[in-house]
């Protein structure tokens, strides 16, 4: 029986408080320290992981940085950038945390691009949050001298939106299939990948980011995963979330879930796309299934933590 799975990691888990890099590092030591648990275990495991908050502050860098000699560089290249970044973090804290449990994997980082339509409604309509939070009278100063647009993230301050158009496919795919194997593990899809269209024979970068746990979910396909696992700050998945009758939800149904999506109980941006994305796919093959928890909660997966959502 196979046991593949694909992990999407948020990148609020990497960056907090502190943005540097010995922080982000420090992070990730405690992020795969419990990744450890599923490579006991035996499963082939495919690691995407975000980057709202990193490609964000190195957007603001760029912005802070700029001069005639010095461009901004544009918004697929800073999805480029963190993605090598971040992905060399947790290849460093991963490999030296599977080397001091005695557990023989190499782990292996791949620049992957992501095909998304350059005719995407999100192009128009952008709903994905990157960067730090801002105050409600930051965020207005910074879309009036920015000409960009910010919104209320679920209670947490205010963030800048991109366009976060729908992957269509993931380019490397084919590679990360080679790769994988009970002896590699595969860090890839960086921050949702970076976004591309067709042009020509080839592929040019547009100004977006692709929300991960989509393109995690679209990766989970491709590669013929048996599991989705997206992880997030909480441990189940909850409706009327943060109200006094909040109820957490540990097994559900795909169609359960697109009734509660009716009753708008997930945020755009943040839970919802986790929501669309653990229903595509299971409901994508036999037997597929999707989990949603936090990391804290990868040691007893096999005991009932997390939300697992099934086909209908």
């Amino acid at each position: 029986m196979k046991n593949r799975l694909v992990l999407a990691l948020g990148g609020n888990a990497i960056l907090t408080d502190d943005a540097t890099a010995k922080a982000q590092c420090r992070a990730l030591q405690e992020v795969s320290r419990h990744l450890c648990y599923l490579a006991r275990d035996g499963w082939e495991i495919v690691i995407a992981h975000g980057n709202g908050p990193q490609v964000g502050n190195l957007y603001l860098q760029q912005k802070a940085g700029e001069c005639e000699k010095n461009p901004v560089m544009p918004m697929d290249t800073c999805v480029a950038m963190t993605q090598g970044s971040i992905g060399y973090w947790l290849q460093n804290a991963l490999q030296e945390e599977l080397n001091r449990s005695g557990i023989r994997r190499n782990v292996v980082s791949l620049v992957t691009r992501v095909e998304v339509d350059e005719n995407d409604k999100a192009f128009t309509h952008p709903t994905k949050p990157i960067g730090p939070f801002l105050s409600e009278k930051e965020a207005f100063a910074a879309m009036e001298k920015e000409q960009c647009l910010y919104v209320e993230d679920s209670g947490r301050g205010w963030r800048k939106v991109v366009p976060s158009p729908k992957p269509l496919s993931i380019l490397e795919f084919p590679a990360v299939r080679q790769l994988l194997s009970p002896e590699n593990i595969v860090i890839c899809g960086g921050g949702g990948g970076i976004p591309v269209v067709k042009s020509g024979v080839g592929y040019r970068g547009v100004e977006a980011v692709v929300d991960k746990d989509l393109a995690a979910e679209k990766l989970a396909e491709l590669v013929d995963a048996d599991v989705l696992l997206i992880l997030t700050g909480v441990e189940y998945v909850y409706i009327n979330f943060n109200k006094p009758d909040e109820m957490p939800l540990k097994q559900v149904t795909s169609s359960e879930l697109k009734r509660y999506i009716r009753e708008h109980q997930f945020p755009e941006g943040s839970m919802l796309p986790k929501i669309q994305a653990a229903m595509t796919f299971a409901e994508s093959g036999e037997n597929r299934r999707s989990v949603i928890t936090s990391i804290e909660k990868l040691d007893c997966l096999g005991d009932g933590a997390g939300t697992k959502i099934i086909a209908s």
